[in-house]
Parts: structure tokens; sequence; C-alpha cells
């Protein structure tokens, strides 16, 4: 009904594109006339915004604590989910996969960094403190909550996703949100699936 009424309305409103191909001193002119209509409403306001499943997404993460996230490849969907967090009362911590090393010592350890020496310097090591457990650190009392949101997660081995599933489970403020791939809609399901780590689980359930 929504699909009908907006072709009703958009039909008539359509905009026309008119051009002259034929030479201007001849008279003789081709006049072609383009109509551009809309195809529904999810063309005219965003698909995304038709879909209410903000409810489900905060019940997901409250529920199991680590998802992976399948994105569209245009991106932009992931904003309005994370926002939808930060109104909740999550602080963010946003890191790449690539290059983020060893996830156990980056994220929960003191690791050391060696930076780029360029043939001239000596090699010299930086000792970093825990990401997870600094970021934690520096949270107001009155925090929900720290998302860790990781982009690029489909470079990760299956033991470092099992990990990242792990995670919420040695800090219970945490959240793991991790970007495993593409899909044309936004749609998650738990990262312990993902990895591997819900069969132990069903098992143990039956």
């Amino acid at each position: 009904m929504a699909t009908s009424t907006a072709s009703a309305i958009l039909r008539p409103a359509g905009k026309s594109i008119s051009w002259d191909s034929g030479s201007s001193r001849g008279g003789n002119t081709n006049r072609r006339t383009t109509t551009i209509r809309c195809a529904g409403l999810s063309d005219l306001i965003g698909g995304d915004l038709l879909r209410p499943d903000l409810g489900q997404w905060l019940e997901d993460v409250e529920r199991h604590k680590a998802l992976a996230v399948y994105t569209p490849h245009e991106g932009g969907y992931e904003g309005r989910y994370l926002t939808r967090l930060r109104y909740q009362g999550y602080h963010f911590l946003d890191l790449s996969a690539r290059g983020l090393g060893d996830p156990e010592s980056t994220l929960t350890k003191i690791h050391r960094v060696c930076p780029p020496h360029l043939g001239k310097q000596p090699i010299a090591r930086w000792y970093f403190p825990p990401e997870v457990d600094y970021r934690l650190s520096l949270m107001p009392p009155e925090t929900k909550g720290l998302v860790l949101w990781i982009i690029e997660a489909k470079v990760l081995s299956k033991a470092e996703l099992q990990f990242l599933a792990l995670l919420p489970t040695f800090r219970p403020k945490v959240k793991v949100i991790a970007e495993c791939g593409n899909w044309r809609n936004f749609v998650w399901r738990p990262l312990k699936e993902i990895s591997g780590l819900s069969f132990g689980e069903e098992e143990a359930t039956i």
C-alpha cells in the first residue's frame, strides 16, 4: 500500500530532461523526454530505515556480547547501529585487524612495539599498556561499557576470532563487534558461532 501510494505521488512530479540534438541553423530538432521515478518507498528514504531491527541489535549485543557483522560493500549502514550503542552509554575503541598483531597481547597485556629503523637508527623497543585495560581504566564510573569495534576482521585466523569471542568473559564490561565480511544487508551472527565455539555449548545444553 505504501509503495503504490509513493508511486502515485512521484509519477506526476517526475522530472523531465530535454535536449536539442539537431543543428541550430537547420531548425530540425529531436526532443527526447526522460522521466525519473522512484521504484518504491525504500528508494526515497533508504532501505535501512525501513528495517526495525535496532531493538534486536541491542538485545543481541547484550546477550551474546561478541558479534560478527557483515556490512554492505558501499558502507555507511553500520553507523546507525554504532550510534544506537553510543546512545546506550557505551564508549568505543576502533581498531583495524591489519597490523593488530597478537590480539591477546595487544588487548590484554603489556606489549612491545618495534618502530621502523629505516636501516640507519638502532632497533628500539617501546612498551605499550594493554589497549582494552587502559581504556577501561579511563572510563567514567557511569559508563555502561566498552565496545571493541574491529574492522577488516576477515583477515584474522580462527584462533584469533575465538579469543575475541571469549574476551567478554575475561573482561565483563567489554563487548566485541568484528566486521568479518560483506553482505547485501547489514546482518550479524554470534562470534562464537562464526569461530566454531558454539558447538560445545550446544552439546552441554543437550
